[in-house]
């Protein structure tokens, strides 16, 4: 059946908003790492996201928890808490387009790890997007006439560990609903980012305060705004309005810190664009053609 155009365009405005929203999640991130360690943002990241969650707990009950793959949420929970170490460090560190434009290399890597781990098939038309993506990438940070941070390599790191967790969450919905991944996701995350303020837990000044706030409901908003989004619409049909957040980014670190906005990132972010919705409305027509993977 299809979608109506009027639920893509709600769907579509969703997803912006929801980018906007996690743009200002990293560039408050970046603001506030100038005064507080980034274990003390993780841990406010992630407790608000477990607050939120805390009326589904009430409603469920304890029933709606069990488990029999332990191991894979252990495992998710370690390395997404990983990825956002690393990813909040790259933004203390590096431009805010830089740090978040590599992260989006996430969707391009999940392919590779799926064929490699779950032995999925990819299609060549998906190989040709991966390509096509790192060539965006390659322009858009202009390694040859600019001298590049290695936290670039940080910042890469962080979205390998973010593809494997988005490709670990796929070979768990064979068992496991997709309100328990986020509850277990939530719980670990929080508990195991508090371990940290044993001895990195200094005071928070006000303003910092009502900052932390603002970035968790902030994170929060988007999480909500993307998920209703994703459920109006096919992804390959709004899918590609996730890559907007670059551009949120970009124009934010322009106005906040005076970060350049050049031709080559522009050229870079409109081919990492094409190159994402080569690569839905390749997974679109494989899904619907019955095929495995991408």
């Amino acid at each position: 059946m299809e979608t109506p155009h009027r639920t893509i365009v709600i769907a579509s405005a969703l997803v912006l908003g929801a980018e906007f929203c996690f743009a200002g999640v990293s560039a408050l991130v970046k603001y506030l790492s100038t005064d507080l360690p980034s274990e003390q943002l993780v841990f406010f990241r992630n407790l608000m996201a477990f607050v939120v969650l805390l009326p589904w707990l009430w409603h469920k009950g304890p029933a709606a928890f069990k488990t029999t793959v332990w191991r894979f949420h252990l495992t998710r929970g370690v390395a997404g808490l990983a990825a956002m170490y690393l990813f909040f460090y790259a933004l203390a560190h590096l431009p805010l387009a830089q740090a978040t434009l590599v992260l989006l290399l996430s969707p391009f890597l999940i392919p590779i790890i799926s064929r490699f781990w779950l032995k999925e098939l990819v299609l060549p038309q998906t190989w040709l997007a991966i390509a096509i993506g790192f060539v965006g990438v390659f322009i858009f940070l202009n390694p040859l006439n600019a001298n590049l941070s290695p936290v670039i390599m940080v910042a890469f790191i962080a979205a390998v560990l973010a593809a494997y967790t988005k490709t670990l969450i796929r070979r768990m919905s064979t068992t496991e609903s997709s309100t328990k991944i986020v509850f277990y996701f939530a719980t670990l995350a929080t508990v195991l980012s508090a371990i940290p303020l044993l001895w990195r837990g200094d005071s928070i000044a006000s303003e910092h305060g009502i900052a932390i706030l603002v970035m968790s409901l902030l994170a929060v908003a988007g999480q909500l705004g993307m998920t209703k989004a994703f459920s109006l619409a096919p992804a390959a049909r709004v899918g590609v309005f996730t890559y907007s957040s670059v551009v949120f980014a970009a124009l934010m670190g322009y106005f906040f810190w005076d970060e350049p906005v050049t031709w080559y990132m522009l050229a870079g972010t409109i081919i990492i664009t094409a190159a994402g919705y080569l690569a839905l409305r390749t997974r679109r027509k494989a899904e619907t053609g019955g095929k495995v993977g991408s």
